[in-house]
């Protein structure tokens, strides 16, 4: 990946959020070795193509555009990006990803058609960084992420203590609250614990929605939506509400259900230096085996964060 690119990617991940329910996506103009001209996708307003454009002026023409995903070629919200940049006279364009959208997509031929030269990067960084959205355009449903904390031999609880992961990890979970659309929860888990699920201690724009999947009746004052349905029927109605993203943080029985029907897309798991000894394991038993691509580690305090995809954005 281009340093240019990587800069596209930084522009679209300092405003995270900001252009929902649209992606963020970053731009960067560079004419003789020198940025001219940077932005990334405004609130209810501009692409980050446009907003770079617009800082550049006439330094844009015969200059590169790097953006984190193909400029749209459809007159949405907003004129199509693919006429903008033809029209200032950009000469070459570095796309971080494709657009998967099929009424905004065909930006990349539109621009070659126009004359100008286009490069495809395919950057995994660049797709992951708008995975919640990418899911909700092409699978109809959230992007889910299952969130577990576990001891080193694998269990979800350690005998007298109400904690599994420390306090940095604990953290860490409610910045992810605070990205997702929707937490939820699995009415085992209400009935143990009766968690707020809320974010808290961390900066929100928003609290997300809460959920708990299941039969009620929930607890007298609990503040979670329950939804009784099947899982696969209320994430295609969450996403026709605009849930785009949504951190499972249920107990084995949820997370096996959602892993049996196909409905993970991502895993995090808080592993802290603990042996339990006994207890509850992290899942369930599953119909299959399920291979895990993108494996990451992180060390959070004491504990370390495994990541990984079940499908990949």
């Amino acid at each position: 990946m281009t340093d240019y690119l990587q800069r596209a990617l930084e522009l679209a991940d300092a405003t995270r959020g900001r252009a929902h329910p649209r992606p963020d996506v970053g731009a960067v103009l560079v004419r003789g070795g020198m940025i001219v001209g940077e932005g990334s996708t405004e609130a209810g307003g501009r692409h980050g193509e446009i907003v770079a454009l617009a800082a550049a002026g006439d330094a844009a023409r015969a200059s590169t555009l790097y953006v984190t995903m193909e400029p749209c070629a459809h007159q949405g919200s907003t004129p199509p990006c693919t006429e903008a940049i033809v029209a200032a006279g950009v000469a070459k364009v570095v796309v971080g990803s494709r657009d998967p959208n099929p009424e905004a997509a065909g930006g990349a031929e539109r621009l070659r058609v126009a004359g100008v030269a286009v490069e495809l990067a395919d950057s995994f960084a660049a797709r992951a960084q708008t995975e919640a959205w990418r899911t909700w355009i092409t699978r109809g449903r959230p992007f889910v992420t299952w969130k577990v904390a576990v001891t080193l031999d694998g269990r979800v609880a350690v005998p007298g203590s109400r904690w599994v992961s420390g306090e940095e990890s604990r953290r860490r979970v409610h910045e992810l609250r605070a990205r997702s659309d929707a937490v939820a929860v699995g009415m085992g888990t209400v009935r143990a614990d009766n968690p707020r699920l809320d974010v808290r201690g961390v900066e929100a724009a928003r609290q997300p929605r809460r959920l708990a999947f299941g039969r009620g009746p929930l607890p007298e004052g609990s503040e979670l939506e329950l939804r009784t349905g099947p899982i696969a029927e209320e994430l295609r109605q969450l996403a026709g509400e605009g849930v785009q993203s949504l951190l499972l943080e249920g107990g084995p029985t949820l997370a096996a259900a959602f892993l049996a029907e196909d409905l993970v897309d991502k895993l995090l798991v808080f592993v802290a230096p603990t042996l339990a000894g006994a207890g509850p394991r992290m899942l369930g038993d599953l119909p299959a085996a399920i291979a895990l691509t993108r494996l990451t580690s992180e060390p959070i305090g004491e504990d370390v964060l495994l990541g990984a995809y079940v499908h990949e954005p």
